[in-house]
């Protein structure tokens, strides 16, 4: 804590002088028209503690996103990827593209591929916890707002929260009509309409209806020796709805109930063979945006569907709230993850870019998945210096995931085309927690917070494996069923307090103990060589435990024209879960590391300075390193001798333990690593300002993020990792109470910037979003 407190104070001071210049992170056009109004930049009111508070007065690390920084983040059709770097210490990336998005914060996430990875944050839509990645990609539309609460959350948000949470809060029925309509077009065709209808049918019951539609077409050409094949990739077709209808049959009982489908069909994430070079740093003169090569297949598809129920009920001290809800989803997402086309065994003219050791093509489907949770609370009413809740969480999740390899062609190693390798998996998951939280004011201006939550859970898993008997001997393993079972229980808790030195400015200290479930990971497509019999190829992670230590200040300055928060934190993660990706095969495992220390702090910061000017920032530094001594991952494949003089593909930084031999991966040390797509610093800036012109006004916004370097892997190499992402855009419109049109741009500097890679079969790169420019109208009623 000597550490911590030294650490805080020099941080503190750097970022509060910062702070000064610019100033909280993301787009906050609406908060130009507080500012006019109030003569300041208004009040922000979350959920973060599960009841409605000042932003100033929650003891937690938190950011809110509005609806209206929200649409300037969608323009051009982004999907929720587009929150990444938005928000101190928050990262978002995928590998599949639209679905399956992958979160980390203060650098703690999971870069697992496979569809039952076990995430450390999690997301929680509407009171309900999105527990598989194929729900976490859900569009965000008609959204009140957006909560990133960092540091554990496990008392009131359960299981799986040792980084923290995204949390969605929708816009719910209103008792009156009204609306909005907004629509844009822009570069590739994209169209991004969205709107909603709200209806007041009598004095106690609302419905409200809210819709999106993305779409965009093709614009990757696919450049093969037989010819191009011209807009063969990158397009997509989504689809969001949502209907919710509020009653209240009686004073103090109240029913929302929703139901919501999403339907995606689309190109999936483009993988780029050999745009890397090896011993260089950046993508190399085989990468061209707009054109790949690869031979195999790519499309995407998603459906899901909810339904919710959520009822309250004032008891007078109490209220009673019951949400339940039952989400159901099926997708599937194949790519030539070799990134390329033929294979090294071919001539020269017949593969490539670049050396191409073997084909790689996969398929990944989810036939069915079904998330069933209900949670039951009570929360105390009332203005006394105590308040409190508690209640009681159940989640039961039954998932089925098919991987196929094949390859579309055909090959010598892949003989003949088509699959010839399944892998079937079964994955029943079931849990419960009970919890309460209090908190109690001890004088005006001190107060104090604890948490408690048991929490018990248990996985049982089961994977299939059969393969082709036209596959080669020599790659082939034992075929058969595999059976697991994990489970686990324990206690999480948090203690805080907060201490209002004046009506402008609030200190406060938390300390919270988090937890993520155990994990299996069963994607046995290609398990390793040394897997006999095969269960050795299925991997099995215990259960994680983090101890989080935080402090900060939250202060409103110059007469409430600027609000500047920081907070600085500490954590020790024992028993870390990681996930080795890659290696000598296309396939991943879990790995428990002895521990993940991080440390850092988080600025979010905005200022008002005169009537329709308006600056916001947000910086955050994380320091993360793995600590175990005799952890050991491995690195990027391994090559044909004559390739290269040590074999492997790629230039391998850390302490080799076991070398490289041909098509097999080095076996290096892992201690003392950062973990991977974990920037030490991420920063964004936004700028609006705006000129009373007739009814309205007109504007200008921009806004720009940045994040320093990132790894790819557990391991470090040269060539698999990207320096620095710098993205930038432009928002210039006019603006009534009801109309608005306006031009954009996304990504308006040309930011070429990797994002991910892969390892085991050449130096295959993945890449950020294009620059898309538009124009867009909309109408509010």
């Amino acid at each position: 804590m000597k550490h911590l407190s030294s650490y805080f104070v020099s941080a503190a001071s750097v970022a509060l002088s910062a702070s000064l210049l610019a100033a909280t992170p993301a787009i906050a056009q609406d908060a130009a028209a507080n500012a006019e109004a109030d003569e300041g930049i208004g009040v922000i009111i979350v959920t973060a503690q599960r009841r409605e508070e000042n932003i100033q007065d929650v003891p937690i690390s938190v950011t809110a996103v509005s609806q209206d920084q929200l649409t300037a983040l969608g323009s051009g059709g982004q999907d929720i990827r587009a929150l990444s770097g938005k928000v101190p210490s928050l990262v978002v990336e995928s590998s599949y593209g639209r679905t399956f998005p992958r979160f980390y914060i203060r650098g703690l996430g999971n870069t697992d591929f496979d569809y039952n990875a076990s995430q450390p944050v999690s997301l929680i839509y509407d009171d309900v916890v999105l527990e598989n990645p194929v729900l976490k990609g859900f569009p965000m539309f008609d959204m009140q707002q957006v909560e990133v609460l960092r540091g554990p959350q496990g008392t009131l948000f359960g299981r799986n929260t040792p980084a923290g949470i995204v949390k969605f809060d929708s816009v719910k029925p209103q008792d009156d009509f009204g609306g909005y309509a907004r629509v844009s077009y822009g570069r590739f065709e994209n169209v991004n309409a969205e709107g909603a209808l709200n209806l007041a049918l009598s004095d106690n019951f609302a419905v409200r209806v809210s819709a999106l539609y993305q779409r965009q077409s093709d614009y990757v050409d696919n450049v093969l020796p037989s010819g191009t094949q011209r807009n063969a990739f990158g397009g997509f077709e989504d689809f969001a709805f949502r209907i919710q209808a509020e009653a209240e049959p009686t004073d103090g009982f109240e029913i929302l109930l929703t139901g919501q489908i999403r339907d995606l069909e689309g190109t999936a994430r483009l993988f780029r063979a050999n745009n890397f070079t090896r011993g260089q740093k950046g993508l190399n003169d085989n990468f061209d945006r707009y054109s790949v090569s690869t031979d195999g297949k790519n499309d995407q598809s998603l459906k899901a569907q909810n339904f919710s129920a959520r009822i309250t009920m004032d008891l007078g001290p109490v209220s009673l709230i019951s949400v339940t809800s039952y989400w159901n989803a099926d997708s599937t997402s194949v790519g030539d993850v070799d990134g390329g086309f033929g294979a090294n065994f071919l001539p020269p003219d017949l593969y490539g870019p670049g050396e191409i050791p073997f084909t790689a093509e996969t398929r990944d489907t989810v036939p069915d998945l079904d998330q069933l949770t209900q949670e039951i609370r009570i929360a105390s009413n009332g203005d006394g210096p105590l308040s409190y809740q508690a209640g009681f969480f159940y989640f039961d999740e039954d998932l089925q995931i098919l991987s196929e390899n094949y390859s579309t062609l055909g090959d010598p190693l892949n003989a003949p085309g088509g699959v010839n390798i399944v892998v079937s998996q079964d994955q029943r998951s079931e849990a419960f927690g009970l919890f309460g939280s209090l908190t109690y004011e001890l004088t005006d201006q001190l107060s104090v917070t604890g948490g408690i939550r048991y929490n018990d859970d248990k996985r049982e898993f089961v994977v299939v494996r059969s393969q082709d008997t036209q596959f080669p001997t020599f790659l082939q393993n034992p075929l058969g069923t595999v059976s697991r079972e994990v489970s686990d229980n324990t206690v999480t808790w948090d203690a805080s307090v907060r201490y209002e030195a004046s009506d402008d400015l609030n200190l406060y200290a938390r300390v919270a103990r988090g937890y993520r479930a155990p994990s299996i990971q069963g994607r046995i497509l290609f398990p390793p060589a040394t897997a006999t019999p095969l269960e050795d190829g299925v991997s099995v992670a215990d259960s994680e435990t983090i101890t989080s230590y935080e402090a900060g200040v939250k202060s409103t300055l110059f007469g409430g024209r600027a609000r500047i928060n920081l907070s600085g934190f500490y954590y020790d993660l024992n028993n870390a879960q990681l996930t080795a990706v890659g290696g000598d095969v296309n396939a991943n495992r879990v790995i428990n590391a002895d521990n993940v220390r991080g440390y850092g702090f988080e600025l979010d910061a905005e200022i008002a300075p005169t009537s329709g000017l308006l600056f916001t920032a947000g910086v955050s530094y994380n320091n993360t390193e793995i600590q175990d001594e005799d952890l050991t991952s491995a690195a990027c494949g391994g090559t044909r001798v004559d390739t290269f003089p040590d074999v492997s593909l790629c230039t391998i930084l850390d302490p080799i333990e076991i070398a490289a031999a041909p098509f097999s991966a080095a076996i290096v040390n892992i201690n003392g690593n950062s973990l991977p797509q974990s920037p030490r610093w991420i920063a964004n800036v936004t700028a609006r300002y705006a000129v009373p012109v007739g009814d309205g006004e007109v504007y200008f916004f921009t806004d720009w993020a940045y994040r320093s370097k990132i790894n790819f892997f557990l391991y470090e190499s040269v060539e698999f990792q990207d320096d620095h992402m710098l993205e930038g855009g432009v928002r210039a419109g006019y603006k009534t109470d009801r109309f608005e049109v306006a031009a954009f741009v996304r990504n308006i500097t040309k930011d070429t910037s990797a994002v991910s890679g892969i390892d085991f079969n050449n130096l295959t790169a993945m890449v950020n979003e294009p620059r898309i420019w538009g124009i867009e109208a909309g109408v509010t009623f």
